[in-house]
């Protein structure tokens, strides 16, 4: 049984930690607003592009003019997976639920036959994709010198990856990330990236029924669109990432103060029975020592 001197340690022990997860829920919680409203903002104008695209890659998706990032290699052999993760810790099962997305998509292109590697963008992914794939890491990306990743980072991603395609080192990426619903729910995703996505049938329709005249030719257009169309997707990845870790933190913190605050209080009701044993055991002696006389 702990003595009186290690229980009151570990209270005390305890209390430090609850005041860090309380401070941290706190700083979450401010950081999420901010971080929400960017994801938020973002994803209108990721539609409306996404919706352009679609109506341009329904005019020339067939043609032998239309540029290769939208009209692929002509092989869907290599796949890559551009995992988005955190660079920190302490939000809950974030990062782990990406982990898991990537490696569920990772084991059916494998299954299929398919060649896998990898393009990781944050620390946290690196070492649970590395202890099943350690061979099949392309690239990381470090963004942990970047207080807030932007669009610079977007930027610096997409350029690499579209090189990478280019120089014929992968046929198909996929982007990887979390879409931020609420503080609860950080949904994985898989979509993909790189050639373009051909558009969906109602996308296709629509586009049929408008008569739109583009000045230059739609081939010129793309060429223009289909880079930043894929800096806009690893843009938006990075600021739902970075929502997300919020929203996570701050519940991963909360959960832990809660807990905190139930250990302190049976460590307080195991010292306070300790004590009071003590006590009621020294009442004894004194008792028995003063009938001995």
């Amino acid at each position: 049984m702990a003595s009186l001197k290690e229980l009151k340690g570990r209270i005390n022990s305890v209390k430090s930690t609850q005041k860090i997860t309380k401070a941290k829920q706190m700083v979450a919680a401010a950081k999420l607003r901010k971080a929400q409203a960017a994801a938020e903002a973002a994803r209108p104008y990721a539609e409306r592009l996404s919706a352009v695209m679609a109506s341009l890659a329904a005019k020339v998706g067939g043609s032998d003019s239309a540029p290769r990032l939208l009209a692929g290699t002509g092989s869907d052999e290599r796949h890559l997976l551009v995992v988005v993760n955190t660079d920190k810790g302490l939000c809950g099962g974030l990062n782990a639920n990406v982990v898991k997305a990537a490696k569920v998509k990772a084991r059916a292109l494998i299954a299929e036959g398919k060649d896998v590697t990898f393009y990781l963008v944050g620390k946290k992914g690196r070492a649970p994709i590395k202890r099943d794939y350690a061979d099949r890491i392309e690239q990381n990306f470090d963004t942990s010198t970047v207080r807030d990743p932007g669009f610079g980072e977007a930027e610096a991603i997409a350029d690499e990856l579209i090189a990478m395609y280019e120089a014929g080192k992968f046929d198909v990426a996929h982007l990887v990330y979390p879409v931020f619903k609420s503080a609860l729910a950080q949904d994985p995703t898989v979509q993909q990236l790189i050639p373009v996505p051909a558009p969906r049938a109602e996308a296709e329709s629509s586009a049929a029924e408008a008569v739109v005249e583009y000045e230059p030719d739609e081939e010129a257009i793309l060429e223009e669109l289909l880079p930043r169309y894929v800096k806009t997707q690893v843009f938006g990845a990075l600021l739902e990432i970075a929502a997300s870790e919020q929203g996570a933190s701050m519940t991963a913190m909360d959960n832990a103060t809660r807990n905190a605050g139930e250990l302190i209080n049976k460590l307080t009701i195991q010292y306070n029975r300790s004590r009071q044993a003590a006590i009621t055991t020294e009442l004894i002696e004194i008792i028995a020592g003063a009938e001995a006389l």
